[in-house]
């Protein structure tokens, strides 16, 4: 068994994150987590280990207790760090933010109600491309994340954890072997399937570079995600708040003069009309942003969610 300790830059409450069931997999029950914690697979090295995280619920020393039944070298544990980074969003430093945006208009009460907010994604962007495309175009996203999971079954190396099995995200190599009309058994459509065998294949013939897209500047990631097949804008500018970074951005997307995406729900919240905003006034509606791109917007996304959760409640 291993134990270590994994620190997040502050402020971070994690706490927030188990009112947001998106950040989750199907496996996972956030009621459970405070006590239970949040367990799940994470790549290592040629293999796969389940680890469960806790944390020590303090946003201003934020700390993670991770254990695996496993033992696990140094180099293993900095390899497991690495994706767990990611995940829990530690090496985010949302400070400028809080300095920058504390007086704007839409933003400014959000980093107040959700202080220490830092959005989740999984271990790497592979897995949150596959994810997206399941899901893609499902109103019902139990009945995606259940799809996932079982590509995961049948293609991710198996693992059991507390006598039940938690298979891990299958790596390209072995999904590029999958048949997509064997993935259009497991419920998504077949052309899923052959996007998610497409990109396993691209992958390890060097044609799409996972770390790279991690790691490149927003724009140049946004173009080369819309670039894999069955990434879209929308899907693109998605992807973009998952790289476990804090910047985006948000490319105009209009169909028949209409503005779609994610850049049409920023203008609305702040009052304008997205049909008819140039980019420099949108580059001005979230001037306060800048470099914080993604974070912010995730401020927005979980306001969103909070409140109408509490709106369905008081409807009850």
């Amino acid at each position: 068994m291993s134990s270590w300790t994994l620190k997040s830059l502050p402020p971070h409450d994690w706490f927030i994150c188990l009112d947001i069931q998106s950040y989750f997999d199907h496996e996972h029950d956030p009621e459970k987590m405070f006590e239970e914690g949040f367990t799940r697979p994470v790549p290592v090295g040629d293999r796969d280990v389940i680890v469960t995280v806790f944390f020590n619920g303090d946003p201003e020393a934020p700390e993670f207790h991770i254990e695996s039944s496993e033992s696990l070298e140094k180099n293993e544990i900095g390899i497991a760090n690495k994706h767990l980074a990611k995940i829990l969003g530690t090496e985010m430093d949302l400070r400028p933010l809080y300095d920058k945006a504390a007086n704007d208009p839409v933003l400014g009460d959000k980093l107040t109600d959700l202080y220490g907010l830092k959005r989740m994604t999984r271990a790497n962007l592979f897995e949150d491309i596959i994810n997206r495309i399941v899901e893609m175009q499902m109103n019902h996203k139990p009945t995606a994340k259940k799809m996932t999971f079982k590509i995961r079954e049948a293609y991710g190396s198996a693992l059991v954890h507390n006598g039940k099995p938690l298979p891990a995200w299958p790596r390209p190599f072995q999904l590029m072997k999958a048949d997509p009309a064997n993935i259009r058994k497991l419920g998504p459509t077949l052309r899923k399937g052959q996007y998610l065998v497409g990109l396993a294949n691209d992958i390890v013939a060097g044609n799409v570079d996972i770390e790279h897209l991690e790691n490149c500047d927003p724009q140049t990631c946004y173009e080369e995600l819309t670039s894999i097949k069955g990434v879209g804008p929308t899907s693109g500018q998605d992807l973009l708040m998952m790289r476990g970074r804090t910047d985006a951005v948000f490319p105009s997307n209009r169909k028949s003069g209409e503005e779609k995406g994610l850049r049409r729900w920023i203008i609305h919240s702040y009052g304008a009309d997205p049909h008819n905003t140039s980019e420099d006034q949108f580059q001005e509606l979230i001037r306060n942003w800048k470099g914080f791109e993604a974070s912010a917007l995730e401020f927005l996304y979980v306001n969103w969610i909070l409140t109408e959760k509490e709106k369905r409640a008081k409807s009850k």
